[in-house]
Protein backbone atom coordinates (compact mmCIF):
# COMPACT_ATOMS: atom_id res chain seq x y z
CA UNK A 1 0.00 0.00 0.00
CA UNK A 2 1.75 3.04 -0.90
CA UNK A 3 2.43 5.51 1.86
CA UNK A 4 0.34 8.65 1.95
CA UNK A 5 2.48 12.06 0.87
CA UNK A 6 3.81 13.91 3.45
CA UNK A 7 6.17 16.57 1.66
CA UNK A 8 7.12 19.59 3.44
CA UNK A 9 5.06 22.87 2.22
CA UNK A 10 7.74 24.91 3.45
CA UNK A 11 11.08 24.59 2.91
CA UNK A 12 14.53 26.53 4.40
CA UNK A 13 17.16 28.36 1.92
CA UNK A 14 19.33 25.34 3.10
CA UNK A 15 16.73 23.00 2.33
CA UNK A 16 15.83 24.66 -1.53
CA UNK A 17 19.46 24.80 -2.21
CA UNK A 18 20.00 21.12 -1.29
CA UNK A 19 16.62 20.27 -3.24
CA UNK A 20 17.38 22.27 -6.14
CA UNK A 21 21.52 21.97 -6.81
CA UNK A 22 21.62 25.84 -6.35
CA UNK A 23 23.80 27.26 -4.26
CA UNK A 24 22.34 29.39 -0.88
CA UNK A 25 23.85 32.71 -2.56
CA UNK A 26 22.21 32.10 -6.11
CA UNK A 27 19.13 31.82 -4.51
CA UNK A 28 19.54 34.87 -2.21
CA UNK A 29 20.17 36.91 -5.69
CA UNK A 30 17.15 35.21 -7.44
CA UNK A 31 15.12 36.70 -4.55
CA UNK A 32 17.16 40.63 -4.59
CA UNK A 33 16.25 39.81 -8.44
CA UNK A 34 12.33 39.58 -7.50
CA UNK A 35 12.87 36.06 -9.61
CA UNK A 36 11.48 34.13 -6.78
CA UNK A 37 9.78 34.80 -2.68
CA UNK A 38 10.19 33.72 0.96
CA UNK A 39 8.42 34.71 3.86
CA UNK A 40 10.35 35.13 7.16
CA UNK A 41 10.37 32.89 10.49
CA UNK A 42 9.77 34.52 13.75
CA UNK A 43 13.90 34.25 13.65
CA UNK A 44 14.02 36.22 10.61
CA UNK A 45 15.11 33.25 8.46
CA UNK A 46 13.98 32.69 5.44
CA UNK A 47 11.10 30.33 4.39
CA UNK A 48 10.04 29.20 0.59
CA UNK A 49 7.03 27.35 -0.64
CA UNK A 50 7.93 24.23 -2.12
CA UNK A 51 6.26 24.90 -5.53
CA UNK A 52 10.15 27.36 -5.54
CA UNK A 53 11.83 24.69 -6.57
CA UNK A 54 10.18 24.66 -10.29
CA UNK A 55 10.78 27.95 -10.13
CA UNK A 56 14.20 27.50 -9.52
CA UNK A 57 14.43 24.57 -11.87
CA UNK A 58 12.96 26.99 -14.84
CA UNK A 59 15.76 29.87 -14.20
CA UNK A 60 18.44 27.28 -13.41
CA UNK A 61 17.37 25.58 -17.18
CA UNK A 62 16.60 29.54 -18.60
CA UNK A 63 19.88 30.47 -17.84
CA UNK A 64 21.63 27.52 -19.32
CA UNK A 65 19.84 28.33 -22.51
CA UNK A 66 21.27 31.69 -22.53
CA UNK A 67 17.97 33.43 -21.43
CA UNK A 68 18.83 36.60 -19.87
CA UNK A 69 17.59 37.20 -16.10
CA UNK A 70 15.22 40.12 -17.64
CA UNK A 71 13.09 37.78 -20.09
CA UNK A 72 12.62 35.20 -16.65
CA UNK A 73 11.89 37.98 -14.66
CA UNK A 74 8.99 39.22 -17.20
CA UNK A 75 7.96 35.45 -17.43
CA UNK A 76 7.65 34.91 -13.89
CA UNK A 77 5.96 37.58 -13.52
CA UNK A 78 2.83 35.71 -15.00
CA UNK A 79 3.09 33.59 -12.82
CA UNK A 80 0.62 33.66 -9.97
CA UNK A 81 1.48 34.70 -6.07
CA UNK A 82 -0.06 33.51 -3.01
CA UNK A 83 -1.11 29.86 -4.66
CA UNK A 84 1.18 27.20 -6.30
CA UNK A 85 1.05 27.56 -10.08
CA UNK A 86 -1.63 25.47 -12.56
CA UNK A 87 -0.38 23.73 -15.43
CA UNK A 88 -2.12 26.40 -17.52
CA UNK A 89 0.31 29.21 -15.64
CA UNK A 90 3.19 27.17 -16.95
CA UNK A 91 1.56 26.38 -20.14
CA UNK A 92 0.91 30.11 -21.00
CA UNK A 93 4.29 30.88 -19.60
CA UNK A 94 5.61 28.37 -22.05
CA UNK A 95 3.87 29.49 -24.99
CA UNK A 96 5.61 32.88 -24.42
CA UNK A 97 9.17 31.30 -24.65
CA UNK A 98 8.41 28.51 -27.12
CA UNK A 99 8.98 30.90 -30.50
CA UNK A 100 12.02 32.16 -29.04
CA UNK A 101 13.39 28.83 -27.94
CA UNK A 102 12.77 27.37 -31.57
CA UNK A 103 14.78 30.16 -33.09
CA UNK A 104 17.78 29.57 -30.50
CA UNK A 105 17.37 25.77 -31.31
CA UNK A 106 17.73 26.49 -35.14
CA UNK A 107 20.58 29.09 -34.87
CA UNK A 108 22.44 26.07 -32.79
CA UNK A 109 21.56 23.80 -35.64
CA UNK A 110 23.10 26.28 -38.52
CA UNK A 111 26.27 26.81 -36.50
CA UNK A 112 26.75 23.14 -35.61
CA UNK A 113 26.44 22.28 -39.34
CA UNK A 114 28.42 25.10 -40.86
CA UNK A 115 30.95 26.32 -38.17
CA UNK A 116 33.73 23.78 -39.78
CA UNK A 117 33.38 25.86 -43.07
CA UNK A 118 33.19 29.16 -44.31
CA UNK A 119 30.83 31.52 -42.27
CA UNK A 120 30.61 34.33 -44.02
CA UNK A 121 32.93 36.50 -41.21
CA UNK A 122 35.54 38.16 -44.02
CA UNK A 123 38.41 36.07 -42.23
CA UNK A 124 39.32 34.52 -45.41
CA UNK A 125 41.43 31.85 -43.33
CA UNK A 126 39.64 28.43 -44.58
CA UNK A 127 39.96 26.90 -47.95
CA UNK A 128 36.40 27.59 -48.83
CA UNK A 129 36.38 31.03 -48.28
CA UNK A 130 37.88 32.24 -51.41
CA UNK A 131 34.88 29.83 -53.05
CA UNK A 132 31.44 30.94 -50.80
CA UNK A 133 33.08 34.64 -49.79
CA UNK A 134 35.38 35.61 -52.39
CA UNK A 135 36.93 38.90 -51.84
CA UNK A 136 34.84 39.00 -48.82
CA UNK A 137 31.79 40.56 -51.04
CA UNK A 138 29.09 39.50 -48.15
CA UNK A 139 30.52 42.32 -46.06
CA UNK A 140 28.44 44.30 -48.52
CA UNK A 141 25.35 42.62 -46.32
CA UNK A 142 26.34 44.31 -43.13
CA UNK A 143 28.77 42.85 -40.23
CA UNK A 144 29.35 40.04 -38.80
CA UNK A 145 28.94 36.07 -40.11
CA UNK A 146 26.53 36.19 -43.10
CA UNK A 147 26.27 32.64 -43.70
CA UNK A 148 25.38 32.18 -40.08
CA UNK A 149 23.45 35.63 -39.60
CA UNK A 150 22.26 36.73 -42.48
CA UNK A 151 21.52 40.61 -42.38
CA UNK A 152 18.25 42.23 -43.15
CA UNK A 153 19.42 42.28 -46.99
CA UNK A 154 19.77 39.01 -47.36
CA UNK A 155 16.53 37.97 -46.95
CA UNK A 156 15.82 40.35 -50.08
Amino acid sequence: MPQPCTAEKIMTVGQLAARSGVAVTALHFYESKGLIHSTRSSGNQRRYPRETLRRVAVIKMAQRLGIPLATIHTALQTLPVGRAPSVTDWQRLSEQWRQDLTRRIDKLLVLRDQLDGCIGCGCMSLQSCPLRNCDDQLSEHGPGPQLLEPGPEAAD
